[in-house]
């Protein structure tokens, strides 16, 4: 009998792909207000097809935005200089239809019902994850699928692959069956390219100078029979918004883990920290990954969910797969009840710096929000780790 194997896959895409140019602009329009007004309030949603950029949404701000310049200066940053490479940054046309933040919502955001600390811009749940499969923290799959199109991406901007064109996507599946033997099992990549390169010679470039380098650099081996697929439908000269819609928030599982975890639902990009979909997803993360690194558990999943214009959570709760080295209640004491993690919005937001950060929220719309060795991100500290291992013995 053939041995069932347990498989694995996650996918990512490069800040060219449609969905990521809109996040990026959406982001990039955070930044913009956050700079001069750290109180400012965005739930911006931006939609690209083929030579128009649409943006929409909610801002309340006493900075005075170029909605227009700003959504140029990303397309030009990534690539799209031109129309027939999928947008042209000069070319396109830009559609802005933004309205202040309706005073319902900002009412429970500004003064909780709970507290005279500010409330959750809104309910819903939200989930936090880590792994020690990886160094950050987090998913394999999903690290090196990231890792594949942002070096990529490099590599296009520095020269090297002067056939490639922004819009990349990359997907890795990893062999599980034997704990003790991981291995790498599939690579899909497409990249975009210019018309006059032959597509075996694309496929010979992108395989020896990403992914074979990628796959090495985590030091897991391929497995005897690993398949690789790189532009399978053979040509990929169309892309960008050109080739597909992009639109703000459609990628939420490539933000996070890859579906290794669940997902609330909500996205990230174009919103304030007062909106728990992006704030307290981050807190869950933070607590998540201190749990992990403390060795009380070797996986941690962690929910929070909230009610609109309350500040507290209305829960928490707490997975850790069997993986757990001490009890789960003492792991949810120290939650709960010692408060190791302050989960408010008012705390989140204190503890992270998320209205003034160190960080830019473009940087986030592409590659990942989560496990960046790039980027400087409070919410990736492990500075709860001596306190959780004192109080969880």
């Amino acid at each position: 009998m053939t041995k069932i194997r347990n498989l694995f896959t996650s996918e990512s895409v490069s800040e060219g792909h449609p969905d990521k140019v809109c996040d990026r602009i959406s982001d990039a329009i955070l930044d913009a207000a956050l700079e001069v007004d750290p109180l400012s309030r965005t739930a911006v949603e931006t939609l690209a097809t083929r030579e128009k950029i649409i943006i929409s949404g909610e801002v309340t701000t006493t900075a005075k935005l170029d909605y227009e310049k700003i959504a140029r200066d990303v397309v030009r940053s990534i690539g799209y200089t031109s129309p027939e490479l999928g947008i042209g940054a000069d070319s396109m046309e830009v559609e802005v239809n933004i309205t202040t933040q309706s005073p319902d919502i900002a009412q429970g955001v500004n003064h909780s019902m709970d507290t005279s600390s500010i409330g959750a811009g809104d309910q819903g749940i939200m989930f936090g994850y880590a792994t020690d499969e990886t160094e950050n923290y987090m998913p394999l799959p999903l690290v090196m699928a990231h890792k594949m199109v942002r070096y990529a991406t490099a590599l296009r901007k520095n020269g090297e692959l002067k056939f490639a064109r922004p819009d990349m996507k990359s997907q890795v599946t990893v062999d599980y069956t034997d704990p003790e033997d991981i291995k790498i099992s599939a690579v899909v990549f497409s990249c975009q390219h210019n018309p006059d390169i032959e597509i075996e010679e694309l496929r010979k470039q992108i395989k020896e100078k990403v992914l074979l380098p990628v796959i090495a650099s985590f030091g897991y081996p391929m497995a005897d029979d690993i398949r690789f697929f790189i532009n399978p439908t053979g040509k990929f000269v169309i892309g960008g918004p050109l080739g597909d819609t992009g639109l703000t928030g459609r990628k939420i599982i490539v933000d996070t883990y890859g579906g290794s975890a669940p997902h609330g639902g909500g996205a990230f990009s174009g919103k304030d920290p007062t909106k728990v979909d992006r704030s307290a997803a981050y807190a869950a993360r933070y607590a998540a990954k201190n749990i992990v690194a403390a060795g009380l558990a070797r996986r941690c999943m962690i929910q929070l969910s909230y009610a609109i214009g309350v500040s507290e959570p209305v829960s928490i709760s707490l997975e850790t797969y069997g993986t757990e080295t001490v009890s789960k209640d003492v792991i949810l004491k120290a939650l709960m009840e010692d408060k190791v993690f302050d989960f408010t919005p008012a705390g989140i937001i204190a503890k992270f710096s998320l209205q003034k950060p160190p960080f830019r929220y473009q940087d986030l719309a592409a590659y990942g929000h989560f496990g960046r060795p790039d980027l400087d991100l409070p919410f990736e500290y492990l500075d709860k780790v001596e306190i959780l291992k004192k109080l969880c013995k």
